[in-house]
């Protein structure tokens, strides 16, 4: 059977993040939303999405296919029932489709469909602030999925663990002189990652493959940590999806971080307003700030965007894609994509410059940026000027 995971309705309330990747392409817990779904399934999948991200995440149709709601996280009952599903049938959770059969060149009616309900208890990514929220969640059932019937590689003399068997490194991992505390959670060492000396780490925690946390990291559970990123100071019940750095001292919590940015030494985020009241997040669908109903909310940025050192960001501060932040005091807590400034106020970062620094970012990895990646941004650009209005 073919599978092909679809946005679905949280497609937008899912920005700045899906503005560079599906729904699907969301690390949350150890794996994507994507490797999940084809771990479970055993088969790979593609994607239907935007139209300026299906060149880069095309989708493969063939003449039978079954379509996947990618907010919904997969189960070993509900892939099950998935796999079940015949010509005509779809799988409903409440009003909406987790899963549907289709037919090449069909037209989707669902009121022509029979319709399964599903009743039990689902994961679900609705929401930017989902991702952290649920992140300690999604590292216990990831770490189940990638460990079950393997055995760890042995942790170096050197450590001074708890709960060793919550622990597993995969080949290549290396760490000397570090404190693990897994009893609360499980950690988890990715391939040819390396935990520098000093560091106390507390489960779960994911540090995904060839990242780096430095020397002293202090990381408190409900973190990932993902590929090819360097982490230092404090953190806590955060996601960094990848290749991106916070390398030195400064405190970042409850936050999701893109692709390919990069926080300067002292930066910190507050995730608790002074009065503790509940949080209010930038929303993209109604252009105003939406209740979160969480006490600890602090950062959300965007892939590319970069801020200097000693920045600070306030409790539920959303930051879009490619902007550069820098200079003392706190910029606002809605900071549009290709800003450029900080709390003295912004101008447009043009797109010559925003470029310029991603080919030399990614070079460093030895990665291209493609002429797909520019064509994406380029769309990003243009898509969000109305939130720049009033910039030099």
């Amino acid at each position: 059977m073919n599978y092909i995971l679809f946005d679905g309705a949280s497609r937008d309330a899912l920005l700045p993040f899906t503005y560079t990747r599906p729904v699907a392409e969301i690390r949350i817990g150890i794996l994507t939303i994507r490797e999940k779904w084809e771990k479970y399934l055993g088969y790979t999948t593609s994607t239907v999405t935007e139209d300026y991200l299906s060149e880069k995440f095309p989708m493969v149709e063939l003449k039978e296919n079954i379509m996947i709601n990618a907010s919904y996280l997969p189960s070993e009952n509900l892939v099950e029932k998935i796999k079940d599903l015949n010509i005509g049938q779809a799988i409903f959770f409440a009003n909406e489709p987790i899963a549907f059969y289709s037919v090449e060149g069909q037209e989707v009616n669902f009121d022509s469909y029979e319709i399964i309900p599903y009743g039990e208890k689902i994961f679900t990514v609705k929401n930017t602030w989902d991702i952290f929220s649920k992140n300690e969640q999604a590292i216990h059932e990831d770490f189940k999925l990638l460990t079950q019937d393997r055995t760890s590689q042995s942790i170096p003399d050197s450590n001074h663990v708890i709960a060793p068997e919550n622990i597993f490194l995969e080949e290549g991992a290396t760490l000397e002189f570090a404190i693990l505390n897994a009893a609360k959670g499980p950690i988890y060492i990715g391939k040819n990652a390396e935990i520098m000396e000093g560091s106390i780490i507390r489960g779960p925690f994911a540090l995904c493959e060839y990242a780096t946390l430095k020397m002293g990291s202090k990381i408190y559970g409900g973190t990932t940590i993902g590929p090819y990123s360097k982490i230092g100071g404090e953190v806590t019940n955060c996601v960094v999806f990848g290749h991106s750095n916070k390398g030195h001292d400064g405190f970042i919590g409850n936050s999701v971080i893109g692709e390919w940015c990069n926080l300067g030494a002292d930066t910190n985020t507050s995730n608790l307003k002074n009065n503790y009241a509940p949080v209010r997040l930038w929303s993209y669908e109604t252009e105003g700030f939406a209740k979160t109903g969480l006490q600890f909310c602090g950062l959300m940025m965007g892939d590319h965007s970069k801020c200097g050192i000693n920045t600070m960001f306030n409790t539920g501060t959303v930051v879009g894609v490619n902007a550069n932040i820098f200079g003392s005091g706190f910029p606002r807590n809605f900071i549009p994509s290709y800003s450029w400034g900080g709390s003295g106020g912004f101008t447009t970062y043009q797109t010559k410059k925003a470029f310029e620094v991603a080919k030399v970012v990614m070079s460093r990895r030895n990665l291209d940026f493609t002429e797909q990646d520019k064509k994406i941004l380029e769309h990003v650009f243009e898509e969000t000027k109305s939130w720049r209005k009033g910039y030099d």
